[in-house]
């Protein structure tokens, strides 16, 4: 056996001895309180990022992008990996998680600037990125010809997060009483907070930073944007 599964294993010892009795709560079915929309990011680490170590909290999807949607014979829908806490287990809220320096957010920008030809990805890989160009495209053309790469992916990372959003508050599959938050978690030092924060960038559609502080100041201190357009 690899060393790599060797150490795995080995950590996963420790994770049972110290969750054998967070079960109980959660033999027979799920509530969770929240969906978690994560990109798959080796660097994301998707429940610690929210301190979680209860099970049946978070019912947490990861792909590369944090995408909402899959393509299917009916055209684009709410992926039933988001959906089914939604739909099935009275879940209400939902979390879009972008990240800094997403790797697929980039490689959407390379291909839509005519920096990477996505035909040349493994068919996997080129599917993602057809995923998000649709919803990116339109980002892409209002970004300021001034800014460098980093910074253009990092707008279009919260752009991306603000067209998932989008596609789950306008969706008829999602229940009217979810709410859908959008958030971007940070380890570049880009938000100025500190490495590993979560910053909220929208809610339920509304963008205007001082229009979130206002309606939710709770998390006020946590709002944060890098691009208003």
């Amino acid at each position: 056996m690899n060393r790599t599964i060797v150490d795995l294993l080995a950590d996963n010892a420790e994770h049972a001895g110290a969750f054998a009795g967070r079960f109980d709560e959660v033999q027979d079915g799920q509530q969770p309180e929240a969906v978690t929309v994560c990109c798959s990011d080796s660097r994301v680490l998707q429940d610690q990022i929210f301190g979680n170590e209860t099970p049946g909290r978070l019912f947490t999807c990861g792909n590369i992008g944090n995408r909402v949607v899959q393509r299917t014979d009916a055209g684009e829908v709410v992926s039933g990996d988001v959906l089914y806490p939604l739909a099935h287990t009275g879940t209400r809220t939902a979390v879009v998680v972008g990240h800094t320096g997403c790797g697929a957010v980039t490689a959407t920008y390379r291909a839509l600037t005519g920096d990477l030809d996505a035909d040349s990805e493994p068919p996997g890989i080129e599917h993602c990125v057809s995923l998000l160009a649709p919803h990116l495209e339109p980002g892409v053309d209002l970004l300021s010809g001034d800014l460098d790469d980093a910074e253009a992916v990092n707008r279009l990372v919260e752009y991306n997060v603000d067209r998932q959003v989008d596609r789950l508050v306008d969706s008829d599959d999602v229940p009217a009483d979810t709410d859908v938050v959008g958030v971007v978690y940070d380890f570049q030092d880009v938000y100025g907070g500190e490495r590993g924060e979560v910053h909220v960038i929208n809610v339920d559609g509304e963008r205007d930073p001082e229009a979130l502080r206002a309606a939710h100041e709770a998390v006020a201190d946590r709002v944060r944007r890098l691009w208003t357009y």
